[in-house]
């Protein structure tokens, strides 16, 4: 006698090797992980491709093959049948998107930041919350050696409990990512602080084990308002423009985007719910381009040394004047694939979680909260810097995230949807 495989609400196998129908929304530059999840697993495979400009449809043939379909909008992707889709478009579109994908049944990968809005970062909770589709946020980060080193040594109790987290975001190539294309307006990111900082945001509530509840910032756009030169580069790709030796220093480059109104240097401090203080600096015209993160505790503190295996993560816990190596030095691990080995793991498990519902690293409610504070950091640097409470989430959508997207009446979803 054969055994039938259990299916879920839309009749999938949650066999971990079932054949899953992708699609893509935005077929930009961060599209290709799409492509990458597809060709790792083995046996998804992606579909049909959401984007309305001319060349990222051209693109999505040769990513993914003449058989995929293209269209404009989200329709294409719900007329091809597709049973998870990557929205990879610009941020301030992804709540639409995502939206309408959860409610039409669709689970739905959404890269980060969630939002620009603490209202869109809610709304897209909500849709996830009333379908029964299943939601995922691609903060890659919680998947770098170097930040899962730092949280084991976080867990293991190295330093104490933690009491502060501080971070410097070094953008070397700020002008070439950030301020050349749609990134570096408004309408489209609300701030930086969003666009970079969500990542930030969420490793150090990650790493202090709280959320903001309150938060204060300053900054401004100090360097890239002086350079005049603009184009659109709307139907280009970022490849085509990034150029390390040419494109410096700051002020020597061109062709901006027509709108730059983002700032290009943020400063934030945080006020956590577990009684932790953190801040988050980044700046968009340094010469390197790497992430700094110190966490002090009541018995030492950590601080990481660059990203990769190049790197280290020193430990300080003997009283001291200065010691460059710290007390006890440890490697970051060399682990290969896109973002020293991040966007692989991230993947594996999306589609982990599509096919089982299983638990994850990455958090609904976590990405909600980075926008949360970051949206609420970018209102008080452009007013007057003093600090503002973040907006509470609905404790029934926490719960219900918190809990691993179900509840009682989610648990015959197959039923529901027949």
């Amino acid at each position: 006698m054969i055994t039938q495989p259990e299916t879920d609400r839309r009749g999938l196998s949650t066999d971990r090797h079932a054949t899953l129908r992708l699609g893509v929304v935005g077929n930009g530059n961060r599209a290709i992980i799409a492509k990458r999840a597809a060709d790792d697993d083995g046996v998804a495979v992606v579909v049909a491709v959401a984007d309305p400009h001319p060349r990222a449809q051209d693109r999505a043939f040769e990513r993914f093959g003449p058989e995929v379909r293209v269209g404009d909008d989200v329709s294409v992707l719900l007329d091809a049948g597709i049973d998870a889709a990557f929205v990879t478009s610009p941020d301030d579109l992804h709540a639409d998107q995502a939206e309408r994908l959860l409610r039409a049944g669709v689970d739905v990968f959404v890269d980060k930041p969630l939002a620009t809005t603490v209202a869109d970062a809610d709304r897209i909770l909500r849709a996830a919350y009333e379908s029964g589709s299943r939601l995922y946020v691609g903060h890659n980060m919680r998947h770098m050696p170097v930040i899962r080193l730092m949280r084991d040594l976080v867990e293991e109790g190295r330093i104490g409990e933690v009491k502060a987290v501080w971070c410097r975001y070094f953008v070397g190539d700020g002008g070439d990512r950030f301020f050349k294309d749609w990134h570096a307006e408004r309408a489209h990111v609300n701030s930086l602080l969003l666009q970079k900082g969500a990542h930030d945001i969420d490793v150090i509530h990650w790493l202090a084990g709280a959320y903001s509840t309150r938060v204060s910032a300053m900054g401004g756009l100090t360097v890239y308002g002086e350079v005049t030169d603009r184009t659109d580069r709307s139907g280009q790709m970022v490849g085509e423009w990034l150029d390390r030796e040419k494109n410096w220093p700051p002020l020597a480059q061109t062709g901006l985007n027509p709108v730059v109104d983002v700032e290009d240097i943020s400063m934030m401090t945080m006020r956590l719910d577990n009684g932790v203080f953190a801040t988050y600096s980044e700046c968009h015209y340094t010469p390197d381009y790497w992430r700094n993160y110190t966490v002090i505790g009541t018995e030492g503190r950590i601080e990481n040394f660059g990203l990769g295996p190049e790197g280290v993560v020193r430990l300080w816990n003997r009283r001291s004047e200065y010691a460059e190596h710290g007390d006890v030095e440890f490697p970051i691990p060399d682990v290969e694939g896109g973002h020293h080995g991040a966007d692989p793991r991230l993947l594996r498990e999306f589609l982990e979680f599509v096919r089982t519902g299983a638990p994850t690293e990455t958090s609904p409610v976590a990405a909600r909260e980075a926008v949360a504070a970051g949206a609420t950091a970018a209102e008080s640097m452009r007013a007057d810097g003093g600090a503002l409470p973040v907006p509470p989430l609905d404790p029934a959508l926490r719960a219900y995230f918190e809990a691993g997207q179900r509840r009682a009446d989610h648990a015959d979803r197959s039923a529901r949807d027949a």
